[in-house]
């Protein structure tokens, strides 16, 4: 981080991220058949930052506020109304295809609901591996090897692998969610209230 600051400082730095003045407004409709826009909320209206490499920055308000939408529109989960996104100094709503899939992969999310944010279908070992199945990165034992290795980083013994969500307690599942961010070992990590599910005791 002092590095980070000292480059500041001479302006010899490039953002990982910008953020030029993002909007999301959502439409309000009305009617069940034939449904009209009676209104607009404005989630997210003109923000703008940038985060360096090896910086760490945090979004501060009170709930509504905007701060996972925010977060939703970096990594393409939602699409924003107007402003842009730059990522190593490309924009994301430029890049299609592959292209975008390379960038996303380099971007992840830890999403603050453990409970909605984990496929019930899906062993945890997988949940962890998917974003390495659907990128295309490593053989079989290699994803597996790398999920044992992140499982452990977070905490988590490598039994649980063949486990489903709902045999594990929400602080459990927030450190699965947290694993499957890491796998990718990514260059930009998006936390919206990682911790929240956690034991104040290690928090």
């Amino acid at each position: 981080m002092i590095a980070t600051q000292a480059a500041r400082a001479t302006g010899q730095w490039h953002p990982l991220l910008e953020v030029d003045r993002l909007s999301v407004h959502f439409p309000i409709t009305r009617g069940i058949v034939w449904q009209r826009v009676v209104g607009t909320v404005r989630a997210v209206d003109g923000v703008s930052f940038d985060i360096a490499p090896g910086e760490t920055l945090g979004l501060v308000g009170e709930s509504g506020s905007g701060k996972t939408t925010t977060g939703r529109a970096i990594v393409g989960l939602v699409r924003p109304t107007s402003g842009e996104i730059r990522f190593e100094g490309h924009s994301l709503g430029d890049r299609a295809g592959s292209d975008r899939s390379g960038m996303r992969r380099r971007i992840q999310m830890i999403f603050q609901n453990p409970f909605a944010s984990l496929n019930p279908r899906m062993t945890i070992g997988n949940i962890v591996a998917d974003p390495l199945r659907v990128h295309g990165i490593g053989r079989e034992a290699e994803r597996r090897a790398r999920v044992e290795e992140v499982l452990s980083l977070v905490g988590l013994d490598a039994a649980l692998v063949n486990r489903y969500p709902h045999q594990l307690s929400g602080g459990q599942r927030q450190r699965v969610g947290v694993a499957r961010a890491l796998v990718m070992e990514p260059a930009l990590v998006i936390c919206d209230e990682p911790v929240s599910a956690l034991d104040v005791s290690i928090q």
